[in-house]
């Protein structure tokens, strides 16, 4: 599988505005993807597929983080969730016929992923979703729709330069991640915080000397501390976020790959990426080769 790289570009991030990377970032003002809700969508699905339940009621429940500029990120005084994830929610649901006061969205944290799909809690998930073989034995995963690869977020000046540099050092994420394991494998003392920003602020005021997540996460949030945050290090390994549903409903399986294909065909995709994710600093992406969906 081929792999993205996210470029660092400090001075990038230090002219980065906040507001585009995070609460305003694949807002209605700005040119995200042209969703569009397609009419009378229930007729396109066989009766008694999920795809047909959702398109009939006119809504769906979908997760996301609500701490992650650029990719799922709900400020206090913002009424709905924005970001790449977001966006491609968004995406998803217009193929249903689902318009966007149909959506709700559930903030989902890297630990009740699978519990809330499971639990019918939410209809799809997008939020930083990793796939993997031990998820894809509990939950369906669709895609890719997005790679991405590891790093690591430290204070300016740190000692922290590579990931070499965290043997012995305490490094947080979130609990849940496949992050923690990557960096206790590298010798590092992982500690896992519920929320990307609790281990942000253990960084912040130097009780750890290190984050780590994807690329992708960490730019947004050195974009909102520029003057206090870095992201150093090559990529050390693969993260290729895939859409979740329940294993409860294989079939929407092909329909996510489907809307996805149309979605790097048409461009919705890149302006999904382009209108988020790309005011963070992260480097416009090719649109990844999606994995087949299991034999039904």
């Amino acid at each position: 599988m081929r792999f993205t790289k996210v470029k660092v570009v400090l001075a990038g991030l230090a002219l980065a505005a906040t507001s585009a990377c995070g609460g305003n970032a694949g807002s209605e003002a700005d040119s995200g993807a042209d969703v569009k809700v397609k009419d009378d969508a229930a007729s396109s699905f066989e009766d008694g597929t999920r795809m047909k339940e959702l398109a009939d009621a006119g809504k769906i429940t979908i997760g996301v983080k609500f701490d992650q500029p650029g990719l799922g990120f709900k400020g206090a005084a913002d009424d709905t969730p924005t970001g790449f994830d977001v966006e491609m929610g968004k995406i998803l649901a217009g193929s249903l016929g689902v318009k966007a006061d149909g959506i709700t969205w559930k903030e989902t944290i890297s630990d009740n992923r699978e519990p809330f799909l499971e639990a019918g809690e939410v209809d799809l998930v997008l939020a930083t979703y990793s796939i993997t073989d031990e998820r894809r034995q509990v939950v369906g995963q669709a895609g890719p729709y997005y790679i991405t690869g590891q790093q690591l977020l430290v204070k300016k000046g740190s000692k922290i330069k590579t990931v070499a540099d965290i043997k012995g050092q305490e490094v947080c994420s979130v609990t849940g991640s496949t992050s923690l394991d990557n960096v206790e494998q590298k010798g590092a003392k992982p500690r896992g915080f519920d929320t990307y920003s609790e281990c942000r602020d253990q960084v912040l005021d130097g009780t750890v000397g290190a984050m780590t997540t994807d690329g992708s996460i960490l730019l947004g949030y050195a974009a909102q501390n520029p003057d206090e945050l870095e992201v150093v290090g090559e990529p050390f390994s693969e993260e290729r976020y895939g859409v979740g549903y329940s294993k409860d409903s294989p079939e929407m399986c092909q329909w996510i790959s489907d809307e996805l294909t149309k979605s790097f065909e048409d461009g919705n995709w890149q302006k999904a990426f382009d209108s988020t994710l790309g005011k963070c600093g992260a480097d416009a992406p090719e649109a990844p080769k999606l994995d087949p969906c299991p034999a039904a």
